[in-house]
């Protein structure tokens, strides 16, 4: 995975996959959450900005943990938050 300009991204590599398949933080509040991104740090997995909560974001926000990967089947890409980069793998 290189991306020239991000040394978050290109720092990756193992990536972290979702044990499951649910925004924890959404189920807790009763919400749904439309796709869902798994920290690069630490590996929780949390919905997206398409969902009402966009608690991958704020995870974000809280922990500085700039790397994201889409949890969602078929999707191979990384987003930083951070450099704003994005790269396919």
């Amino acid at each position: 995975m290189e991306q020239d300009a991000c040394i978050h991204l290109n720092a990756i590599s193992e990536l972290k996959t979702a044990t499951k398949h649910v925004c924890e933080e959404c189920v807790k509040l009763g919400d749904v959450w439309v796709h869902l991104r798994t920290c690069q740090e630490c590996g929780v997995t949390l919905c997206c900005d398409d969902s009402k909560n966009k608690h991958a974001t704020a995870h974000f926000h809280t922990t500085s943990h700039p790397v994201i990967s889409s949890a969602e089947p078929n999707e191979r890409w990384l987003w930083c938050y951070k450099d704003e980069a994005f790269v396919t793998y």
